[in-house]
């Protein structure tokens, strides 16, 4: 089982701020933006005598609610159709666990999210990763290069959209290359779209759910975390047309009894959430990517890609190792009491030795704190002892 990239470094990062050093954490797309209020109001007015197990599959309400947020974004599905997980982790991990058998391939675009790997692993299935390129700004890889991963044991595709951890949105034409290769070779067709909401630059969101003619082979999997700034409540979903796939995952949802009950209380009323929340939210969202990807422009030798979604960016960084830098900034580098924790994207690559020169960075902070990150960084690559041209 591989450690995270995101927080393997979390014991340096103690260190630190016991020395006194202010560490600004870009490590974690934990974001600083408040909960909805109606969630806190849903716990703080909460009245049973009994906390209980919930249905395996969840509260049927909270399901109700999550298809008529669903129904806002043209995803028409009904609460036999979603699996409520302890977060998306939970419902990947499902999902991976009902569709492969140990010795299956899952191809995935790289770099991706991290804990895919550890998921993976957990159920015995091998990753098959396809590079994509910091040239082209993380964008979909060619068809044919999907095509050459396929073997026999190939029995899925995932992606992120938009992605983690390079912010990357894919369009609805590449979604259709997807649409392609999963329909040729009946592959299953998983999609992390936790991220919907946060589409910057005029683009928007296709979500894999209204691709035609593969109903059956796309598995949708969803979150609170992010979209209501709630990451500890713990709830996510797994969204699927095909029966059978729901039918065998709940037989896993059933062997873990049920998803957090307090959590899911919380997310039901997240569903009331009015736009105008996600609207301030994405108005932030983009001063903070401006404010990162702007100074990253200045800094010499750094490469920066825009993303147009999510809350992350992957920048090459003029440095030898990014295990090396990020741990190195936490023990040894200091600007006036002030460090950055980040994350290596060497975690977010199945390919051995990919992503040495890269940094996820979660421009989760407000912008003044972004900016002092920046500027500690901008300091940091000047005496960095591994350096390169």
């Amino acid at each position: 089982m591989p450690a995270s990239p995101i927080r393997k470094l979390v014991p340096y990062a103690e260190q630190a701020k016991k020395r006194g050093i202010t560490v600004y954490h870009l490590n974690i797309g934990q974001p600083d933006i408040p909960t909805p209020q109606s969630m806190i109001d849903a716990m703080h007015t909460l009245d049973v005598k009994v906390i209980e197990y919930s249905h395996s599959a969840g509260i049927l309400s909270c399901r109700q609610k999550m298809c008529d947020y669903y129904a806002k974004h043209n995803i028409h599905v009904s609460p036999e159709e979603i699996i409520i997980g302890a977060g998306a982790s939970e419902a990947i991990l499902f999902a991976v666990q009902t569709c492969l058998n140990p010795g299956d391939e899952i191809i995935i675009p790289e770099p991706f999210y991290a804990n895919y790997n550890g998921f993976c692993i957990s159920a015995g299935v091998k990753v098959k990763p396809i590079p994509s390129s910091i040239e082209t700004g993380f964008a979909l890889p060619p068809i044919e290069d999907f095509e050459k991963a396929i073997t026999g044991k190939t029995k899925a595709i995932m992606i992120c959209n938009p992605n983690n951890p390079t912010g990357y949105l894919y369009s609805k034409e590449e979604l259709e290359v997807l649409r392609q290769i999963v329909k040729k070779y009946d592959l299953y067709l998983f999609a992390d779209e936790v991220y919907r909401e946060f589409c910057y630059d005029g683009t928007t969101h296709y979500s894999v759910m209204n691709l035609e003619g593969i109903e059956d082979n796309v598995v949708l999997f969803d979150s609170v975390s992010k979209r209501f700034s709630a990451c500890g409540i713990r709830i996510g979903a797994m969204v699927s047309h095909n029966k059978e796939v729901m039918q065998t995952a709940l037989k896993f949802a059933q062997a873990r009894l049920s998803p957090p009950s307090l959590g899911q209380i919380a997310a039901e009323a997240a569903m009331d959430t009015p736009e105008s929340y996600f609207k301030e939210v994405i108005e932030e969202y983009l001063a903070r990517r401006n404010t990162v990807v702007e100074a990253m422009g200045k800094m010499k030798g750094v490469v920066c890609p825009t993303p147009k979604g999510a809350f992350y960016v992957t920048p090459s960084l003029p440095i030898d190792d990014s295990d090396k830098f990020c741990q190195w900034l936490l023990e040894d580098f200091n600007y006036e009491n002030q460090t950055v924790m980040l994350a290596p994207a060497t975690g977010f690559y199945a390919t051995p030795g990919a992503g040495k020169t890269e940094v996820r960075i979660s421009y989760v902070l407000n912008v003044e704190n972004l900016r002092k990150a920046m500027e500690c960084i901008d300091k940091a690559l000047k005496v960095y002892p591994g350096r390169t041209a």
